[in-house]
């Protein structure tokens, strides 16, 4: 062991270290450094559980990838395209491409006695991955609908059904306007809760092959293609990818086909995530800052309070880098400290808030109701570390007061 840590540890375990002049000023450093890395977990897991909650429910409704007619983008009422095995085998040898699934859909208005909602009826069929409704239903159970025959069921959210007063086995008309009125009758099955009203509000879901004869579409014909892919971090070049794929692609009625997006589908919610990225920086920036500049004026007044310590040192032949490297190190003990204080603080709330979820949320305003958080060891290991270097060199410009402080004027000092 070098002289600097030995020297460093023997001051930092000593029993003299808790009787000093300084030891409000440390504990004080201390806590702020506790204070910083646990507000920096904590905001760091909220943000990064927020986006992951908001992006996992876009993708759920919307998967990562729509092919659809490049006439289609923003409509509701849409021209078909053809969902067969050149397309099927055209998507599928995109190594990113997880699994590609199809549907239609078709505006309408629910009517009770009492009420109306206009709707989009979202037709889907076996092939439908239906676990992410599975986990936010309500009530009832979402079926498994069917593409050669209608079954006459429904799933609705539960924005509607408390609009429109109706629970699970309840018969309701839907109405659809086109040259002629026409109606269907379907059993409500399942009721589910997203708490994303931009979807909530909106859409209904049932067969594909009900749907596709109120469209007089064929039974390959459908509204798009919804591609789930294997890494969300290659969006943008996988959207790319598909693009191309698709550019001298045609189907029978000679549609041109384009590949979007859920980040481009749904901008806005997006942008609004982009900036909470912004907020984390700043976060982060004032809490290292606040850290370091505590555990500056600690370490100042360490060295003010053992200048006679110092002089000693260097009139045994101690340079001015060995004494400084021995109030660096224990600067180092004392950012540990707080550090392990820190690490506690912040860990406990995430812990605390993953299994209890004791905090709560408006869902009208954040789309959830509660509080998620999300934190890997990666990140975690990355705050730590930084936190450390940062505040340690942070440390270096002051620690060259030592440089300052001679031998013989040290003695004198009191």
């Amino acid at each position: 062991m070098n002289l600097p840590v030995f020297l460093a540890k023997r001051i930092y375990k000593g029993p003299d270290m808790s009787k000093q002049v300084s030891r409000p000023a440390v504990i004080i450093s201390m806590i702020g450094i506790a204070i910083g890395l646990a507000v920096m977990i904590i905001s760091v897991s909220v943000v990064t559980g927020f986006k992951r909650e908001v992006r996992n429910k876009v993708t759920g409704f919307a998967s990562h990838l729509t092919v659809m007619d490049v006439n289609a983008l923003g409509g509701y009422e849409t021209t078909p395209i053809v969902w067969d095995a050149n397309l099927a085998n055209l998507l599928n040898s995109h190594q990113q491409v997880a699994h590609a699934q199809r549907y239609s859909q078709k505006a309408g208005m629910i009517k009770t006695d009492n009420s109306f909602q206009g709707v989009v009826i979202k037709g889907v069929g076996p092939d439908y991955h239906v676990s992410f409704f599975q986990q936010h239903l309500t009530q009832g159970e979402f079926p498994q609908f069917s593409d050669t025959e209608s079954t006459n069921q429904v799933v609705v959210s539960q924005a509607i059904a408390d609009k429109l007063q109706l629970k699970v086995g309840d018969k309701i008309d839907i109405y659809f306007m086109d040259e002629n009125v026409r109606a269907r009758k379907l059993l409500l099955t399942g009721i589910y809760q997203t708490h994303f009203a931009a979807f909530d509000d909106v859409y209904v879901f049932s067969d594909i092959y009900m749907v596709n004869r109120l469209n007089r579409w064929e039974d390959d014909e459908a509204t798009a293609i919804e591609l789930a892919i294997k890494d969300y971090g290659t969006l943008e070049q996988t959207t790319y990818e598909v693009g191309s794929l698709l550019n001298d692609y045609t189907d029978r009625h000679g549609t041109q086909y384009c590949a979007v997006n859920v980040e481009q589908q749904n901008p806005a919610v997006f942008s609004w995530l982009e900036v909470l990225d912004v907020n984390i920086w700043v976060i982060l920036v004032l809490m290292i800052g606040i850290a370091g500049f505590t555990m500056i004026a600690g370490l100042l007044i360490i060295i003010i309070e053992r200048t006679q310590m110092i002089g000693l040192l260097k009139s045994l032949g101690a340079n001015n880098t060995t004494v400084r490297h021995l109030f660096l190190w224990l600067s180092v003990f004392l950012i540990g400290r707080g550090m392990l204080w820190g690490n506690v603080i912040g860990l406990t709330f995430y812990f605390v808030q993953r299994y209890t979820g004791v905090l709560r949320l408006d869902p009208t305003t954040y789309y959830m109701d509660m509080v998620p958080v999300s934190l890997s060891f990666p990140v975690w290991l990355l705050l730590n570390i930084g936190t450390l270097l940062i505040s340690v060199l942070m440390l270096l410009g002051p620690s060259y007061l030592i440089t300052r402080i001679h031998p013989a004027s040290s003695m004198r000092y009191e």
